[in-house]
């Protein structure tokens, strides 16, 4: 048995959930989301839990038994607390600003960069080099925060780019200094 999956996912109060065949919908204050279960998974309600039960032993079935469980978990967290994830952004020169619904970076290029928030995502800057974005939606939020660092992924030298809050980036030493070569 899955020690994820067997879990049981306590709901509070301010979130409702709708079991409808395959389809599983949560709704709570920051949203609503849904999500369909796989074959062989079911999803049990008992008053204030879910419980994530598999109807086989194939190495498909239990793999999907703790996905489906934490996917699960992590939509009852979004719609009632929300994810939140920070960037900072290093390097001389390099800093955000927020118009509209769109972050325009300014992160060396000849150009400025500019990035279209999803819909669901909320962001606010905080001294031109912190990115605070907010989403109800986990995946949502990570591949907004993945695709910021893309545009300039830390560098191993000076270490200048964009960087998750706490992230560590292993530094390396420049060129040595040798002797007379030749």
């Amino acid at each position: 048995m899955s020690r994820v999956g067997k879990l049981p996912i306590i709901v509070p109060e301010a979130v409702k959930v709708d079991l409808e065949g395959a389809e599983i919908r949560v709704r709570g204050p920051k949203g609503t989301l849904s999500h369909n279960l796989p074959p062989d998974i079911e999803v049990a309600v008992d008053g204030d839990r879910l419980h994530v039960r598999r109807n086989g032993e194939t190495k498909s079935v239990r793999s999907l038994h703790g996905l489906t469980r934490k996917l699960l978990a992590n939509m009852v967290e979004g719609v009632s607390q929300g994810f939140r994830k920070v960037l900072e952004i290093n390097g001389v020169g390099y800093r955000a600003e927020l118009k509209d619904q769109s972050l325009h970076l300014t992160l060396g290029f000849s150009h400025p960069v500019v990035f279209p928030l999803p819909s669901d995502v909320s962001a606010s800057v905080e001294r031109q080099t912190v990115i605070t974005l907010e989403c109800h939606d986990k995946q949502v939020l990570g591949q907004a925060a993945a695709e910021l660092r893309s545009f300039r992924p830390p560098e191993p030298y000076k270490g200048k780019g964009i960087r998750y809050q706490g992230e560590v980036v292993l530094r390396k030493a420049g060129k040595a200094m040798g002797g007379a070569s030749g």
